[in-house]
């Protein structure tokens, strides 16, 4: 990102709403914006390769690893507002297991990008299927969108819960059915 030009972009939508730029409170405030967007926008500077690095493990062990309630919080690419929740993950390793902490850092660099919940919660399933090549991937993600709380419908308690479901998470339903229910969403109808 071109610091002068995103901070000019910042001063013109302020002028575009009514705003005075030099206004005390907002003179800074393009330069805020900017290291925000930085911030909430640095999946786009990441990678699983750097991420994951060398944190995959031979084993044994073929029992279903969960990582739960991994908070998140991300852009929508539609109206740049904030959507967060948590994202639930699952694998059955088939010979090689992944570093516990490299799982929810998995899940922030796709978050932290602009982002449709569907899009990233398959991305998230189809990186952990494409290096650990386990017999399965199960990811939940509930997400609460403020396009859809702050504007638009204007609902404020509903939750967006979307799923992928991979290997035997998808074939087999006593599988899937076993990790709804750990993660809390026994009985619902997901995937």
């Amino acid at each position: 990102m071109n610091p002068e030009r995103f901070q000019q972009a910042i001063r013109t939508l302020l002028e575009e709403i009514g705003e005075d730029p030099e206004r005390e409170g907002l003179r800074k405030t393009p330069e805020r914006v900017f290291r925000m967007f930085q911030e909430l926008t640095v999946g786009y500077h990441e990678s699983p390769e750097e991420i994951i690095g060398d944190a995959v493990f031979h084993t044994d062990y073929n029992e279903m690893v969960i990582v739960k309630d991994i908070e998140y919080y991300s852009l929508c690419e539609h109206h740049m507002l904030p959507f967060f929740g948590k994202a639930h993950v699952a694998y059955i390793p088939n010979g090689r297991i992944i570093g516990l902490s490299k799982i929810p850092r998995i899940v922030d660099m796709y978050a932290r990008r602009l982002q449709i919940q569907e899009k990233m919660t398959v991305e998230i399933a189809e990186t952990l299927q494409r290096f650990l090549e386990p017999q399965g991937v199960a990811v939940v993600i509930e997400g609460t969108h403020l396009c859809s709380v702050m504007r638009g419908v204007r609902k404020q308690n509903h939750v967006m819960v979307t799923s992928a479901m991979l290997g035997v998470f998808r074939t087999n339903l006593h599988t899937r059915m076993e990790f709804l229910s750990l993660i809390g969403l026994k009985g619902q109808s997901v995937g």
